[in-house]
């Protein structure tokens, strides 16, 4: 095998590090922090400011969490340019580019969160948190909520892109790529979907991402544990 070969199998393998890593603490960020302690009470801000004020370090953790996740996204976005880039170049950097830029949304969601929690801990510290207090912290949960959507809009473009080429490159099994594309594109509708019908995103984004959250653990079991195709090695015709 050659040097360059070598070289893209230990990024694809990395690559499928990366997505179970980043998958496990985005789920704990979801269903650890955030679901299980009930931090956010969707429709009462007064409620959700007393459990901000109160486990303040849980949702730092959580916060703190995120801002991991992101950080290893950008490698993991890397990782999968430098592996398709040779299927065909423009495609992989414009997939790179949507998925830079849901990083980039996802990161300034986040740098909001933190701001309204410092803004619900020091106005409870001080004892006057106010209907005032209590708007701006509102607002910015709401930008947090919209930047998110924004990002998951971005997120299924660059997906779709990087799922495209491993399908036409045999990289990896064209099931396992089909199915991210489709869940790709589900993700993508979902979001445009909620923006048109905000009362219906509770029930929207459990359909909207599962798919995809399958996808990469799925893709990132099989990037770990086989890497990419030598499409040299294999039979005419391999699937």
């Amino acid at each position: 095998m050659s040097e360059q070969w070598l070289t893209q199998q230990r990024l694809a393998r990395l690559a499928g590090l990366l997505f179970l890593i980043a998958m496990a603490t985005g789920l704990f960020a979801e269903f650890f922090v955030h679901f299980p302690s009930r931090l956010i009470v969707p429709g009462d801000i007064g409620r959700t400011a007393e459990s901000l004020a109160n486990k303040s370090t849980l949702y730092n953790v959580g916060i703190a969490n995120n801002i991991i996740t992101f950080l290893i996204d950008v490698v993991l976005i890397w990782c999968l340019y430098q592996v398709t880039k040779g299927v065909n170049g423009s495609l992989a950097m414009l997939a790179l580019l949507f998925r830079v830029i849901e990083t980039a949304l996802a990161s300034v969601a986040i740098g909001q969160s933190l701001v309204a929690m410092q803004i619900v801990v020091d106005s409870a510290s001080l004892g006057h948190f106010d209907t005032a207090t209590a708007q701006i912290a509102s607002q910015l949960r709401h930008s947090y909520t919209a930047d998110f959507t924004m990002a998951a809009v971005f997120l299924g473009c660059g997906s779709g892109l990087f799922n495209y080429l491993l399908y036409i490159s045999r990289y990896v099994p064209r099931l396992l790529a089909g199915w991210g594309i489709m869940a790709s594109i589900l993700l993508v509708l979902g979001q445009l979907a909620i923006v048109v019908a905000p009362a219906l995103e509770r029930f929207i984004n459990p359909a909207g991402f599962a798919p995809i959250v399958i996808d990469e653990i799925a893709l990132g079991l099989w990037l770990l544990t086989r890497g990419v195709r030598n499409l040299k090695t294999q039979p005419a015709g391999s699937q």
